[in-house]
């Protein structure tokens, strides 16, 4: 049975003409192949691309929000969900997800990887999503998955609708890991890869993928933002 760790943070209501113009879930792997000082890497690099002004605006755009969650995966039964969806409206909302994920303790750190089992959780968590134009499910990782169903075969068991599927592999450990997050985890048209070359890269490849994310990204999927993709 899947056990999720649910950090209790308040769902800030957005006012009535608010619309969400897009639901975004982090997926963070922290198997065995991520040591202590890997896992630092990547919690500090995510609360710092969340407090840098270009991605604390492309959250606050003024016209619609963004709701927004994070969580942990490794081995198939192990994903513990750090922030659950948050309708992010006011630099307040960024602060409070920010101290949940600098607050947030890893549990376990020497289980495999279970890349379809995180992503069949992602869809999962995506279908109690607040009421989104779009949803992007962002996973990141530093291993192809060795522990239960691979990702070609959740894709082919779940429906995954118009979600779309980025990675972000980590480089380091495994030879062409993002040619296998190219071609076997990214979904969607318009999907994408944003690599890190090594877990030190970590910071820079998960701001540049938020800022696509929210702001590139979205052209095309919005009404009036042209043709799809």
């Amino acid at each position: 049975m899947i056990r999720a760790a649910l950090v209790l943070l308040a769902l800030a209501p957005a006012p009535a003409a608010a619309a969400c113009r897009l639901a975004l879930a982090l997926g963070i792997d922290v198997s065995r192949s991520v040591d202590a000082r890997d896992y630092a890497i990547q919690k500090e690099g995510l609360i710092a691309a969340l407090a840098d002004p270009v991605i604390v605006a492309a959250f606050l755009k003024p016209e619609d929000r963004v709701a927004f969650a994070v969580y942990e995966w490794s081995g198939q039964a192990h994903q513990d969900v750090i922030v659950d969806w948050t309708m992010v409206g006011t630099p307040a909302d960024l602060e409070r997800i920010r101290a949940a994920i600098a607050g947030h303790v890893r549990e376990q750190d020497f289980l495999p990887t279970g890349l379809g089992a995180a992503l069949a959780f992602g869809r999962d968590l995506m279908a109690r999503a607040p009421d989104c134009l779009a949803q992007t499910l962002d996973i990141s990782g530093d291993g192809r998955s060795n522990d239960g169903q691979m990702p070609e075969e959740v894709y082919a068991a779940e429906d995954f609708g118009e979600m779309l599927v980025n990675g972000l592999p980590i480089g380091g450990h495994e030879a062409d890991i993002a040619i296998y997050y190219r071609t076997r985890v990214i979904r969607g048209q318009g999907a994408f890869v944003e690599t890190a070359r090594t877990q030190d890269d970590f910071p820079r490849a998960i701001r540049r993928k938020l800022e696509k994310e929210l702001t590139e990204q979205l052209i095309g999927r919005l009404p009036g933002g042209g043709a799809r993709g």
